[in-house]
């Protein structure tokens, strides 16, 4: 279990025995990589052979001689089948054939067989060994692509097996907090085995449900895998309830024990009860479930997010970054601004607000304690630290949300998106300024100077990341973009391990090779336990969110009669906070594609207005109690001693900082996105 911080880049892995798992989990995910470059690499190969065999796509080295008789004598045959004609005695208006129509008929054969003895002709004078060669691999890899379209959702199936098998095995499933003694270690353990059986009952009503009617042999081999996976889950429950380790004290349970209880667990017990006693249907948590199957290319992308953060901890970019900024002296104020500014950007690049709290939050955390910063402080600076960039290009959760709903486009998210940044980042600055004082900067004689000296080691790192996309682009023509962000940015990541791997900084006596290798696995290792947690916990969100869908919650909430637009604003707003308190942000888009957001614009909500509120909307909400999954990620991070040591002296305000700072200004935010451009409404 993570009883400890995750905090300080290029650490060693915290689950040793768990490196064979990590050189799997990076294999099966650069397997998925280059699976997604597929078509783009075949696409390019297409454009290479048109470039150097002119009609490519026509040209076939396996190409046979016409059959057909290119010296056909037309005259002849008209007069060979004249002569073979017979009246048949059956037909009573039999006649013989149109002798023009004939000939006519012949020279048109004549003419198409010319035309195909042509082309067989140019096609061998152009056929040579390397168009041989080429033309099989492109059409072996065309046939490849094709014949294993479903592939991708094995590979998620894997890839979750894995990465939630070690998050299982280490007890690592997001909760509200850790157990605490062998009572709630136990209590964990069983609703997270009970929760796995419900799952397994699920897809095994649901494969008999399939048995029984016609339906794809694929779907049904999915819900026996998938039943396969949760029963192994439910064997590792078993054994680690049973055996606790040795570390965990000894204790019973308490009021507060319910909090050990994984989210994912407590999501699956709500999901399930309703559909099994409301719906009677015991395959509704299958089914839901299922959706990630059904979109596996974008949940294998959150795991290549996962792993590109985690990379990032094995380089020194996060030290060698804030490095650039200490000749500047900033006080803990100014320092938590300039973070909320600086950390948008790549936390538009790893996905979503959580994964880059995963991935540096521990940074920014000891950085700002080193400035002066409280604990209260930077626990909030750390939890909102990838808050403000989910409205950035080229964040995966806008392109889920233009995928999803045809009604908006990323470039206009995005372009509206990059306001809202500048004005919740501006807040925070203004409150954190006017709350905690003493922000102006004392730097040293020649600052800037010394900076500007700080920044050339970051030189090489910015060489080596174009050069990487610049080859992408020349070898398969694939542009850098939000679609194409979860593909190139893992392979940048591995080269900046591969730089950052040199003589200078790696041990004595391991090569170049072996640090590469050994901090690649290590983030692999590490990725695995976050990938399986959230994976867990979107899979699970989406189940409930199946609730509000079957239900006629959305119908009670938005009835027809719901005509004032700034009412109905003010309930788009509270639900979807609400939403963002309970879900992951990409089950929750899934839910409110399905369910409130054609609701909303059927009441005169404008879409692109509704989606940016509700972007904004489920930040707040991951800040916002009872759960806060940013600052469950953040507590990951830096370790629950820390979180339990903040300060609990001083104002109201001061107390409880790390709550009330986030609230503030996501709310404040949320406000002025939502109700501001009522105002401009027709």
């Amino acid at each position: 279990m993570n009883w400890r911080a995750l905090s300080a880049s290029r650490v060693t892995t915290l689950y040793p025995m768990h490196r064979l798992h990590g050189v799997i989990l990076l294999a099966l995910l650069v397997f998925t990589l280059l699976l997604g470059m597929g078509s783009s690499l075949h696409s390019r190969m297409l454009w290479i052979g048109e470039q150097t065999w002119p009609n490519y796509y026509l040209l076939d080295p396996w190409a046979t001689e016409p059959s057909c008789d290119v010296k056909m004598d037309v005259e002849a045959a008209v007069q060979k089948r004249m002569q073979a004609y017979k009246p048949d005695p059956d037909e009573l208006f039999s006649s013989p054939p149109d002798p023009d129509k004939l000939r006519e008929s012949f020279r048109k054969n004549l003419e198409l067989c010319q035309k195909k003895h042509a082309m067989f002709a140019a096609n061998q004078a152009h056929v040579t060994t390397a168009l041989t060669v080429f033309k099989t691999v492109e059409q072996g890899m065309a046939h490849w692509l094709l014949d294993n379209i479903d592939l991708t959702k094995f590979l998620f199936l894997g890839l979750f097996a894995m990465a939630a098998l070690i998050a299982a095995f280490d007890t690592d499933h997001i909760a509200l907090r850790l157990p605490r003694n062998r009572g709630e270690w136990r209590l964990s353990q069983a609703m997270q085995l009970f929760v796995n059986g419900l799952m397994g009952y699920s897809l095994l009503s649901y494969a008999e449900r399939l048995g029984m009617s016609p339906s794809s042999d694929t779907l049904l081999e999915l819900q026996y895998a998938w039943a396969v996976v949760f029963g192994i889950f439910m064997a590792i429950n078993l054994y680690r309830l049973v055996n606790v380790p040795e570390r965990v004290r000894a204790g019973g349970l308490t009021p507060s024990s319910f909090l050990v209880i994984p989210l994912y667990c407590q999501m699956g017990v709500i999901a399930m009860a309703y559909f099994f006693f409301v719906d009677g249907y015991s395959s509704g948590l299958a089914i839901y479930f299922g959706q990630l199957t059904n979109l596996a290319s974008m949940f294998i992308n959150i795991g290549l997010y996962v792993l590109v953060g985690m990379i990032l901890k094995q380089t020194r970019l996060p030290d060698l970054l804030l490095n650039v900024i200490q000749p500047f002296h900033l006080p803990a104020p100014a320092l938590a601004s300039l973070m909320i500014f600086a950390t948008a950007f790549p936390t538009a690049f790893t996905g979503a607000s959580g994964i880059f709290i995963l991935a540096v939050g521990g940074v920014i955390y000891d950085e700002l304690r080193k400035s002066g910063a409280g604990r209260q402080l930077s626990l909030a600076t750390t939890a909102m630290s990838g808050s403000m960039g989910v409205v950035l290009n080229p964040c995966l959760l806008i392109v889920v949300v233009a995928a999803l709903n045809k009604e908006v486009t990323t470039d206009e998210m995005y372009g509206w998106g990059f306001w809202i940044f500048l004005m919740s980042a501006s807040i925070f600055s203004f409150v954190v300024c006017k709350t905690q004082g003493n922000w102006r900067p004392r730097p040293q004689a020649g600052a800037f100077a010394e900076a500007g000296r700080r920044l050339m080691p970051l030189v090489p790192y910015v060489v080596t990341a174009l050069v990487v996309i610049g080859l992408i682009w020349f070898l398969l023509g694939l542009t850098f973009n939000e679609y194409s962000a979860p593909l190139i940015l893992p392979l940048v990541m591995l080269a900046l391990v591969w730089l950052d791997s040199g003589k200078d900084n790696r041990d004595d006596g391991e090569s170049r090779l072996t640090a590469f290798v050994s901090r690649s696995t290590a983030a692999a290792s590490d990725s695995a336990v976050h990938i399986g947690a959230l994976l867990a916990l979107m899979g699970f969100s989406v189940c409930l969110g199946g609730i509000l869908e079957r239900s006629d919650v959305v119908h009670a909430i938005f009835p027809e009669s719901l005509t004032n637009p700034w009412l109905v604003m003010a309930v788009i707003v509270v639900m979807l906070t609400f939403i963002g308190m309970i879900m992951d942000p990409f089950g929750a888009v899934i839910l409110v594609s399905a369910t409130i957001a054609q609701a909303a614009f059927n009441l005169g909500i404008d879409p692109l207005h509704f989606w940016l509120v509700c972007l904004v909307a489920f930040e707040l909400g991951y800040l916002s109690p009872p759960v806060a999954l940013n600052h469950l990620l953040t507590r990951q991070v830096v370790g629950e001693t820390e979180v339990l040591a903040a300060e609990r002296t001083g104002s109201f305000w001061h107390r409880y900082e790390r709550l009330l700072l986030p609230l503030v200004v996501m709310g404040t935010t949320l406000l002025i996105v939502a109700f501001v451009p009522m105002f401009f409404y027709n």
